[in-house]
């Protein structure tokens, strides 16, 4: 019979979420919804010194926003909380207590000075990364090296300790990733972990895989970060008897930086001018503030196959997917194993393409209360127009003013390059020609207009160019843009002749 699917997306309350941890919980979910499985968010804050107020909030709406529905956890609840380890506290005791009782762990009473001590002893003796190990632990303060009866006492006057793993000596251990299939590591290279903490709180290490075991955790998707420490937690189901019950694993690639040398970090996007993060974060102690995708004006539905693609490939051509889509075709076979480069010109081109997909409609009521928040009233008819000339230009909502504010207020500035060019004596006798036919038609309909402009410019064997780009840069400031006509419906003639002579005026 096929075991039940059950995930867990399990971030720490630190800080913002990466959007390396949004991937993470994507894969996740998508895996679960596949399987007809359930998704879990766990928060994951054994280490309370590095608490961040907001952060668990942050978490949530970010989920929310991407659309990753949670099914148990903290916010739900559900059969196996609570679902914050900081409240299972109670729980995790008896099972370093277990370990130790059972041989696999001991008590450890070295002081920070007296652990100090023994790692610079090995430093100088040639030792690269000095290690609390299977060699080491036969010299140190610990109950595997101190007579039982003193231990007792140790532990009885309320002396501090923590619970370290007793890691086998010289011990292959094999893992079978779905990723990256079999990796073998000697138990040598691992160090006595700590597993309890001196007050009472476990690590993360014992917490994750009593959690996972509790919750009946079926998969562990997690980032390539947590693969070093994935023989520990092998040892870990091992020695607390739940060998057979040891949830599948799979390592998900790093997310690199644009240039692909390292990985993506918050530092990178504050350089190049790009959120890591997917909504806008303040942080509560400097007050800093951090740019988001939400805010930037990405999609949800574009930042999600932003995000999937990094890592992960359809086998096929197809580049755009719905949730459901993606639902459907989702598989960690198809996970590479490789670190998946961000590219931050091809994350605009998502948000463009999904921005056309947009009803002018749409677009028009998401733009409405930038336009009202400078004090403008446009009528929706015409504010569903502008939106259809801008949406070609535009990435995101955010751009839509830089590309329409002349359809609001007359141009502050005028293009430099376009002035010298077309504002010369010969362009100022075009604007003067086009005055007078605007003048002269201000309630004809805007075909008569155009008409009459262009025969104006035909009769005469004038370049359509240089009269038009002369009547442009008059009406909006810049060269480029959608048609000249369409423009001036919907500013209206008396605005087009208004700004026109201003124009003129400033060729003098």
């Amino acid at each position: 019979m096929e075991k039940e699917v059950r995930v867990r997306f399990a971030p720490s309350p630190t800080g913002p979420l990466h959007i390396g941890g949004v991937r993470t919980a994507l894969f996740n979910y998508l895996f679960a919804k596949k399987n007809n499985g359930t998704f879990i968010l766990r928060i994951e804050d054994t280490d309370q010194t590095r608490y961040v107020p907001g952060a668990e909030e942050y978490i949530v709406e970010s989920l929310k926003w991407t659309g990753i529905n949670i099914d148990e956890g903290f916010t739900v609840g559900g059969p196996y909380g609570p679902y914050r380890q900081s409240e299972r506290k109670d729980i995790y005791r008896q099972y370093a207590e277990q370990l130790v009782e059972n041989g696999y762990a001991y008590y450890a009473f070295d002081t920070p000075e007296e652990l100090d001590d023994m790692r610079e002893r090995l430093k100088k003796s040639g030792v690269a990364a000095p290690q609390y190990n299977s060699v080491t632990r036969s010299y140190m303060k610990n109950s595997l090296t101190l007579p039982k009866e003193e231990v007792k006492a140790r532990i009885e006057s309320g002396e501090p300790y923590v619970i370290r793993l007793k890691v086998p000596r010289n011990e292959e251990i094999k893992i079978y990733d779905i990723i990256r299939k079999w990796v073998v590591v000697n138990s040598s290279k691992i160090d006595d972990k700590i597993l309890l903490k001196a007050d009472g709180m476990p690590t993360y290490h014992l917490a994750n895989v009593v959690d996972d075991h509790l919750m009946k955790i079926s998969h562990v998707i997690r980032g390539e970060e947590w693969l070093p420490s994935t023989p520990l937690h092998v040892l870990l189901y091992k020695y607390l008897g739940w060998e057979d019950e040891m949830p599948e694993f799979a390592h998900l690639p790093l997310i690199l930086r644009p240039n692909g040398n390292g990985k993506l970090s918050k530092r990178d996007g504050d350089l190049l001018g790009f959120p890591v993060y997917p909504l806008e974060w303040k942080d509560p102690k400097t007050s800093e503030v951090y740019m988001g995708y939400r805010e930037t004006g990405y999609f949800p539905e574009a930042f999600i196959n932003i995000l999937v693609f990094l890592g992960w490939s359809p086998g096929t051509d197809q580049e755009f997917f719905t949730m459901d889509e993606l639902i459907k075709e989702f598989s960690l076979e198809r996970v590479g194993k490789a670190g998946a480069k961000f590219d931050v010109d091809k994350a605009r081109w998502f948000n463009h393409q999904y921005l056309m997909k947009k009803s002018n409609k749409e677009l028009a009521e998401m733009f409405l209360p930038e336009v009202e928040k400078r004090g403008y009233k446009v009528d929706m008819e015409k504010m569903e127009r502008i939106a259809g000339f801008v949406k070609e230009r535009a990435h995101f909502i955010t751009e839509f003013w830089d590309h329409a504010y002349y359809f609001f207020d007359e141009p502050k500035e005028y293009d430099e390059k376009s002035k010298r060019k077309f504002w010369t004596e010969e362009g100022k006798k075009h604007l003067e020609a086009i005055l007078k036919i605007l003048n002269e038609n201000k309630n004809a309909p805007i075909d008569t207009i155009e008409k009459s402009i262009k025969a104006y410019i035909t009769d005469n064997g004038f370049p359509f160019g240089k009269v038009l780009n002369a009547l442009r840069l008059a009406l909006t400031g810049v060269s480029k843009g959608p048609s000249l006509f369409e423009i001036i419906d919907i500013i209206g003639v008396e605005e087009a002749i208004r700004r026109v002579e201003k124009a003129i005026k400033m060729i003098g």
